[in-house]
């Protein structure tokens, strides 16, 4: 019994472990922080997965992982009342480790505008937009994982895509006026 658990926990950590890795880095902007939220997220689903039903894991292991994000995003900013404490705990590169040179120092800064755009959003229309464009949820998956029903699963991804284009709308103006 305790090696069909261990073996299906090693599955899941196969499958899941980069993809939310990255989800948690896109969202906290740190490699450091998206590897401990990584590992918490899959310690959860250790003392967890038991009680989970089987149907989706994947859109089950994202809530968790958004929900350690969350928690880590209000200590965050309980520790910003510090002195000092944004200079310790603000991490805005996000770098590419693929590519060309060249196409790296591109994709690198699209990347940044996108990430700087992106941080401009609500949490919740950052989840869902990574959440869809990034990992390819589906509705019933982002409904899931966001507790959302259908409906506001369409409203809110809309809303999302059309702030984003607005944020950038406005930033391109700024820039070239």
């Amino acid at each position: 019994m305790k090696e069909n658990r261990r073996d299906r926990l090693d599955d899941l950590y196969r499958h899941y472990a980069r993809p939310l890795y990255y989800y948690l880095y896109k969202m906290s902007g740190s490699k450091e922080t998206a590897e401990d939220l990584t590992q918490e997220t899959f310690i959860k689903a250790t003392v967890s997965l038991s009680f989970y039903k089987q149907e989706d894991v994947r859109a089950w292991l994202f809530k968790v992982a958004r929900n350690a994000y969350l928690d880590e995003w209000r200590k965050r900013q309980r520790r910003k009342k510090v002195p000092f404490a944004g200079y310790l705990f603000s991490r805005d590169e996000i770098t590419s480790p693929y590519g060309l040179p060249e196409d790296e120092a591109l994709n690198k800064e699209s990347k940044k505008r996108v990430a700087d755009l992106m941080s401009c959003l609500p949490e919740q229309y950052r989840s869902i937009l990574y959440l869809r464009e990034f990992e390819s949820f589906s509705y019933s998956e982002i409904q899931e994982a966001l507790d959302l029903s259908e409906n506001q699963v369409k409203v809110t991804l809309h809303r999302a895509r059309k702030k984003l284009t607005q944020l950038a709308d406005e930033h391109w103006r700024e820039k070239h006026d």
